[in-house]
């Protein structure tokens, strides 16, 4: 497996090497789909927006500045091309839930469980709470944000984008960063409780 970094391997791209879009395209597949999923709550719009952001960057890489790094930009423009999609839909579809929390491997970034970043009160194993059940009551409780505020999320917790990093990409002030990602997370744990709430009814009420 090619050992470079994604900037590298952007250089090299630019000085003939072609063969290596292809790892980069391999490198983010599981990642992105996940992310985009989660974003756009469809997987068939998750997959359009992730071949429109490769076609995205093929066209674009060579003005890419390899100071900066790659995968902001890419996830930015991926993101980018889901809100187009969504657009021209009119409305959010009707939610997709195969994409875990989990990291599934072959990714390069960390997807781990927003539960646990948000220190939600999660039910103990015990309980009977599937990890499938989990992730589709997540996916519930990200649905119920606005667009802004999930997105927003989704780079903070699912990417691991610093403040200024997010600021840099959304094209918003650092203040509005942080103040909207209180809001998310403050409005996540709410719709959290929420969906935890609505699972155990139908047990309380036999």
């Amino acid at each position: 497996m090619d050992q470079r970094t994604d900037e590298k391997l952007v250089e090299a791209y630019r000085q003939g090497e072609t063969e290596v879009f292809r790892l980069l395209v391999e490198r983010y597949h599981d990642d992105l789909l996940r992310f985009l999923t989660r974003l756009a709550g469809d997987r068939q719009i998750a997959e359009d927006a992730f071949q429109d952001a490769f076609l995205q960057v093929h066209l674009s890489l060579g003005s890419f500045d390899t100071s900066r790094r790659f995968r902001p930009w890419l996830f930015t423009i991926a993101a980018n091309k889901a809100r187009d999609l969504l657009r021209k839909r009119g409305r959010r579809q009707t939610l997709e839930l195969s994409a875990p929390i989990g990291s599934a491997g072959g990714g390069s970034g960390d997807g781990g469980s927003f539960i646990d970043l948000l220190e939600v009160e999660v039910p103990p194993p015990d309980t009977g709470l599937l990890a499938e059940e989990r992730d589709e009551m997540v996916q519930r409780a990200l649905d119920r944000l606005s667009d802004p505020l999930r997105e927003i999320l989704l780079l903070a917790y699912f990417q691991r984008l610093s403040y200024a990093q997010v600021a840099d990409e959304l094209g918003i002030p650092l203040g509005t960063v942080k103040s909207r990602l209180h809001g998310a997370v403050a409005s996540f744990a709410k719709n959290w409780r929420e969906v935890s709430t609505e699972r155990e009814r139908p047990a309380n009420q036999e």
